[in-house]
Parts: C-alpha cells; structure tokens; sequence
C-alpha cells in the first residue's frame, strides 16, 4: 500500500468510527433519561472502571495507553452530552440574563484603589473611568471589603504582571471574597528611582518600593547589593514616605508621575527589567454587570481528586474552540493539599455552546464553582 491507499483505508475506518460515536452517543442520550427519571446520578465510577478494565484486556499491548486515553476521553464526553441534555438551562443562564447591560460601563462612580494619590491603581481607574471619585485604602483586602460591602461602586486590583507575575494577594481576594469582574486594563508600566532633591545616586542606602516593583527591578537592584531594599504597601506611598522623610540616603521605585506629585528628583529612570512591562488591572463590582462587547471569560472551580480532572476540563474548552489565556492555582487554606483553579477564556456568553459549558459545570454539586465575569479588556 502506498500512503494514498492508507489515507483511504483510514477515511473509511474514520467513517465507521463517526457513525459508531453517533450510535454511543445516542444510547448515553437514552441512558440520561432513564437517570433522570429516576433521580440517578451522571457520573458512575464502578461502570467506567469495569469499561477500562475490559478495553485494556483485549487492548494491543503497546496500545494500551492510547486506548485507555480514548476511553476516558469518551467517558467525559459522554458525561457532558447527558449533563447538558439534562439540565439545558441552568443558574448560570438566570444570572446572566440578570446581569445584561445595554449601555457601557459608566463613566463616573465611587471607586476604591489601593495606595494613594499617584498609585497606578489611580492611574488605571483613571483610564477606565472619566470622572472618577476615588476613595483610597491602605490594602487589596480594603478594596475587596469596600466593594463587597457597598461602600464603593467598583474596586480596581492589580492581578498579573508580564514579567513580575501573578499578585497572588489577590487572587487570595478572589477565593475569599464575594464580587464580579466588570473590565479589566493592560497599563504600561515605567518605574522609576525617586529621591528628595539634590540626593544623588551614590548617597542612596536604602530603596522603598511594593514588592511587586521591587520584583520589576531585580536587576537594577542586584547591581547595588549595597543598599537595604524594603517593602512598603504601594509605590506611590513609597514616594510620599521619601518626600515626607527629608532624608537624602531613601529612595524610592516608583513612577513619574509620583515624582511631579511630591515633589522628587528623578535619579534613575530607567530601573526595571524590562521596558516591556504591563501590569493588568481588574475593575470589580459587587454584583454581576455584563456590558456589550465582553469578550472575556473568567471562571474559579474546585476539582476532583482523580487523574485527567484539569485535562477535562480543558478539553471542554478545546471542543468548542476556546482560547485558554490564563490557568492559575492557588491553595485552599486548611485543606490537604487541595487547589482552586482560576480560569480566563477568550469568549462571550452570547455563545450557546459556551453557555451550555458553563451550565454543566455549574450543575456538578460536589465541586466549587464561580462565574467571575464576561468582560473587556482595555
């Protein structure tokens, strides 16, 4: 056989195998009514074994693997056409169509930011809203508790930076706090080496900055070993500490910005690692709010302890052509080493079939799920 003829045999096997899947897929459809009717559950873990343990019996003993792969792979989307054909509209749904704004975000409000005045938290509230009135809190945890609790319109949090990483702080504030994602912002980031005038660069014996700056700038830091490095609650506040000190050994990373509003020289403006440096910004709000043109999902679910559980998942996602963007862990606290996943999707719930994944996953009653937010991004 030439490698024409194998494609043919294998287009004629793929054909079997279509019709085949069709027939399984058909009898898992009929097996979901009987379930139903008899308020049985989806998942039967003693059947799927008994599957697997058959199939690798008679499987070609260096296919084994791949077959077991197959099966499971089929077990899952089994699972999935009976849990939506079971529960067609679901909770997710309701507080969707809830959470439908005609119009855009609003242009002014009462938002919390972190820091003070100068903060690129402010910065970033300042692109995302025209008239903002802004109420600042020493914390992340201040502005999560000031969103979840009225006190302000929207909260605007750091989340990742390109080359600094995740702000783990925050998505801590995700797990343990109760509030939605309405927008989210990429702000170039350009730190700068801050002191009260006249103060030079060999006059420094200490740098102040957040830990996320300091991280921006390790480099430029390595080459001073010299200087003490301490951490402070933002950049901005970094900067007013100098000017407010009146010492000419304390500078500051933080940004030009900061430099004009209090009143210090800019020693070194070129001092972080990379000048392709953004950090992302999400605006949250207390309740759901969707606004036309989100093209962003974000989800947190918890998942079971059993192998393939994150693949599943994101095979979910591949099926119906889903951009992953982002896949975070973080761990939950008194646990044994058990994990929430934070998940961002490039899609819209205007999508049926994005809707209908997000309905089954929903419906699962023995794992944690959260709708964060669909969104765009500035």
């Amino acid at each position: 056989m030439d490698i024409k003829d194998c494609r043919n045999e294998i287009d004629r096997i793929d054909e079997q195998l279509q019709r085949l899947f069709e027939q399984r897929m058909q009898m898992a459809a009929e097996i979901s009514r009987l379930k139903s009717a008899k308020a049985i559950s989806t998942v039967n873990a003693e059947r799927e074994r008994e599957i697997l343990l058959r199939i690798d019996d008679r499987a070609t003993p260096d296919l084994r693997l791949y077959s077991r792969v197959l099966f499971t792979t089929l077990f899952d989307l089994s699972r999935s056409y009976q849990n939506r054909l079971r529960h067609p509209a679901g909770a997710v749904s309701d507080v969707i169509a809830q959470a439908r704004r005609r119009e855009g975000l609003p242009d002014r409000g009462q938002i919390a930011c972190q820091g003070v005045e100068g903060a690129y938290s402010q910065q970033a509230c300042d692109k995302l809203f025209a008239l903002p009135g802004i109420t600042y809190f020493r914390s992340f945890a201040g502005v999560a508790q000031a969103v979840e609790q009225g006190l302000c319109q929207y909260g605007v949090l750091p989340i990742e930076n390109s080359s600094h990483g995740t702000v783990n702080a925050v998505y801590d504030l995700v797990r343990d706090h109760r509030f939605f994602i309405v927008r989210s912002l990429k702000l170039h980031v350009r730190h700068h080496l801050l002191a009260n005038p006249g103060a030079k660069m060999e006059d420094i014996r200490e740098i102040i900055s957040h830990e996320q700056a300091i991280g921006q700038c390790s480099r430029f830091l390595k080459e001073h070993p010299q200087i003490k490095v301490t951490a402070t609650e933002n950049t901005a506040v970094a900067a007013k500490q100098v000017s407010e000190s009146g010492r000419t050994d304390l500078a500051a990373i933080s940004s030009a910005r900061c430099a004009e509003l209090y009143g210090l020289a800019v020693i070194d403006d070129h001092v972080q690692n990379s000048d392709n440096n953004y950090t992302r910004f999400i605006c949250i709000s207390k309740e759901l709010e969707i606004y036309p043109g989100a093209n962003r999902i974000s989800l947190m679910m918890s998942l079971p302890h059993r192998p393939g559980a994150l693949y599943s998942i994101i095979a979910k996602f591949a099926a119906l052509g889903l951009n992953l963007t982002k896949l975070e862990s973080r761990p939950v606290p008194g646990s044994d080493f058990e994990f929430l996943f934070y998940f961002d999707l490039e899609s819209s719930v205007d999508s049926p079939e994005t809707l209908s994944v997000l309905n089954e996953l929903a419906a699962v009653p023995s794992e944690r799920f959260v709708f964060l937010g669909n969104y765009s991004e500035l």
